[in-house]
């Protein structure tokens, strides 16, 4: 009897096959967090170390899917280690990392050499609030600062100390990249602080992206490939962003006009989500170190959608 392979599970693809559904029904992850009203949240591990990326996505998008609040999650092994229980019939969602193996391959000079191989796997986690019995502080919602909404007064000083050149005037915000500056309206041209701000972090994580700080690549017109990819990197790290400032989520800034450029570029490219949220992540972690917080968990995807695995 003949046995076949199981197809080997394409992770990428799910992936983009989830945020092109997302996208056709006008409800992108990156915009999704705050639902329940206790504003913005990067997703947790059971340590209280976040996570980055891509599972930032993914994790955001499963909480507005079933109406979580609680920002923690965790593995099935993991809940028994800390005397909790899943309860039965609860669904866990796949969240990635990345890994490397080592295989022995000849080269063509028929030399025996070690080839680096990538890989991008998955696991499974589950929702605190998907767990019972676990110690009481998972349970609580701690206002942290996270969670509160800062003064004027305190954005301004973040924004102060990343130490971009920001000038005011005119009906549009941009970064020009030729001249390394942002421009924004005037400060009373908002409706209020929080979408100025939040403007300013959409913009700040374009800065961040000029050839002397991370290099990225900005497109040469709009609609083209490279265009629409540097603005999926800015909309999810300013979201990422405004998740680790208290940014409220309503005001994150919403780029519609782009969202034809990346369902095509989803469509013809399954790791364009990944490179993007990898991306976004390391802006993100590049605007908070240089206002002087603490970046991000470090252990995460380069920008080309490889790298270290992910601790769970």
């Amino acid at each position: 009897m003949t046995r076949h392979k199981k197809p080997r599970r394409d992770v990428a693809q799910e992936i983009t096959d989830r945020i092109i559904k997302a996208l056709e029904a006008g409800a992108p992850p990156w915009k999704q967090p705050w639902k329940n009203g206790l504003g913005a949240l990067q997703p947790l591990r059971n340590t209280g170390a976040p996570y980055t990326g891509m599972n930032v996505l993914i994790l955001w998008d499963r909480a507005s899917e079933m109406g979580f609040e609680n920002p923690r999650w965790m593995t099935f092994r993991q809940s028994l280690e800390l005397g909790g229980h899943v309860r039965k019939g609860e669904k866990s969602v796949a969240i990635i990392y990345y890994g490397t193996t080592t295989k022995r391959q000849e080269d063509d000079q028929g030399e025996e050499v070690d080839e680096t191989i990538r890989f991008l796997k998955c696991y499974p986690v589950f929702n605190v609030e998907q767990i019972d019995d676990l110690p009481a502080h998972f349970y609580r919602h701690q206002q942290s600062e996270i969670e509160k909404t800062p003064p004027p007064s305190e954005r301004e000083a973040f924004f102060g100390r990343i130490n971009a050149e920001v000038r005011h005037g005119g009906d549009r915000a941009f970064y020009r990249r030729s001249e390394d500056y942002i421009q924004m309206p005037p400060y009373g041209a908002f409706d209020d602080p929080e979408r100025y701000f939040a403007t300013r972090a959409h913009e700040t994580i374009h800065w961040s992206g000029a050839p002397h700080r991370l290099d990225r690549t900005k497109g040469k017109t709009f609609g083209d490939t490279q265009y629409a990819f540097e603005e999926l990197v800015a909309e999810i790290g300013s979201a990422i962003l405004g998740a680790n400032i208290g940014l409220p989520p309503d005001h994150v800034e919403d780029h519609a006009a782009y969202v034809g450029s990346w369902l095509k570029a989803l469509k013809n490219d399954k790791r364009f989500i990944l490179k993007a949220a990898a991306d976004a992540q390391k802006a993100a972690d590049f605007v908070l170190a240089r206002a002087g917080r603490r970046a991000s968990d470090s252990n995460r995807p380069n920008a080309d959608g490889t790298g270290v695995r992910s601790a769970a």
